[in-house]
């Protein structure tokens, strides 16, 4: 989580705290690693699908592509932080494809260790079509020579079993090629996207949730917040991540609050909350703006003046807060200082995972409703009972 220095204080309490957010938010997506993904497999084994429907920017679609060996691209976004290595749709028609291949991959996971580790790659999935219902000879054996190389520069590799619409045939393909004894992390079976049949009935997607996961096992741990980021496939990864920065920021803040700090001085509290609605928003990998964070903190707090929590503020939220009590010499405790900095980072994850899931449109929460609707979901998050660090004494109630 990024934080925000006490010698910029009392610019957030003179200045704009939205655009201050903003400007943490942007703080924690350019220093996010780029996570470099290759992806590889035969012709029609459905790896654009499976980007699209992995990652939140549609690279195999709008990314930009630029050769890196001779039919190797890259593609990337913007102020993105991942990029996909796309090699041409093997054909194991001719031996020289294969070696010509191998050459380039090799030529690109040697560059990449050589330059570090925002270069270098640090996952490959090798796509398997279940409906071919065999793993070739052939490709065994190219594969087998792939992960001499990629073994060499310890980059792992992952078998994905794409267009799996009979689990049952996916399982069977996974035994067969687990005769091989290839030396890959995993072998996983899956379905990037729904399936609609004659209209009637639909297979759904399944197993991406699942690959990111084992991913997220397999690379290094500074890339994991950026897998988080760039990934649409698991929410409950973002959930768990987001989780635990309210968790350390509302514990900070109890620390904090156990001085505990005068009304006049409730502003100290703003660094903590502005780095945690940043790192949140770093999570999610959601592109909000100035407006919908002014949306957040005015049907939240109350304000987006020169403090977020001023006198008359906290006063009103303390009646919500079970086990408040009564403020003596106007001061608040850890316990206070806690609670108000969990519900609202709680109920921007709520907010969060609405938005993620398709059930609430970013342009919704600058409207009235949508802030009434964040409102609500504040006031559920502050008559919640919480221990000294601001932690839901129900563990159930942690999830939305």
């Amino acid at each position: 989580m990024v934080g925000i220095g006490m010698e910029n204080m009392v610019g957030m309490q003179t200045g704009n705290v939205a655009e201050t957010i903003m400007a943490a938010i942007k703080n924690v997506q350019k220093n996010m690693t780029k996570l470099n993904i290759m992806v590889m497999g035969k012709t029609g084994a459905g790896k654009s699908t499976l980007i699209n429907n992995v990652f939140s920017r549609n690279l195999a679609q709008t990314g930009i592509g630029k050769p890196v060996t001779q039919s190797i691209r890259k593609y990337e976004v913007e102020d993105f932080p991942l990029a996909i290595y796309d090699t041409p749709g093997l054909e194991l028609g001719g031996e020289n494809s294969i070696e010509s291949l191998l050459k380039e991959t090799n030529e690109v996971l040697s560059k990449g260790a050589m330059r570090g580790i925002s270069e270098s790659i640090h996952c490959i999935w090798y796509c398997v079509s279940t409906p071919s219902h065999r793993f070739e000879e052939a490709e065994a054996e190219f594969i087998k020579k792939f992960l001499d190389e990629a073994n060499t520069f310890c980059v792992p590799v992952i078998i994905v079993l794409t267009q799996s619409y009979s689990k049952k045939d996916a399982r069977a393909l996974m035994a067969e090629i687990e005769k091989e004894n290839l030396k890959v992390a995993q072998i996983v079976p899956l379905l990037a996207q729904d399936v609609e049949l004659d209209d009637e009935y639909v297979i759904k997607a399944y197993g991406l949730d699942t690959l990111i996961d084992i991913v997220n096992n397999v690379i290094p741990e500074a890339l994991r917040d950026t897998l988080a980021a760039v990934q649409k496939a698991n929410l409950n990864m973002k959930r768990r991540k987001a989780n635990a920065i309210v968790a350390a920021s509302a514990a900070t803040a109890a620390a904090t609050g156990a001085i505990p700090i005068p009304f006049t001085d409730a502003a100290v509290l703003v660094p903590e909350q502005i780095a945690m609605i940043a790192s949140i928003t770093g999570v999610f990998g959601i592109p909000v703006e100035k407006a919908t964070v002014t949306a957040l903190l005015s049907a939240t707090i109350g304000t987006v003046g020169t403090t977020i929590m001023g006198k008359s503020v906290v006063s009103a939220m303390l009646k919500m807060i079970p086990g408040a009590g009564s403020v003596v010499g106007g001061v608040i405790s850890a316990s206070v200082a806690a609670a108000l900095t969990a519900a609202l980072g709680e109920a921007y994850i709520a907010i969060m995972m609405k938005v993620a899931k398709g059930e609430m449109d970013l342009k919704e929460i600058e409207s009235d409703e949508g802030k009434a609707k964040i409102a609500e979901i504040f006031k559920s998050k502050l008559s919640l009972k919480r221990n000294s660090k601001g932690k839901p004494v129900d563990e159930e109630t942690e999830q939305e």
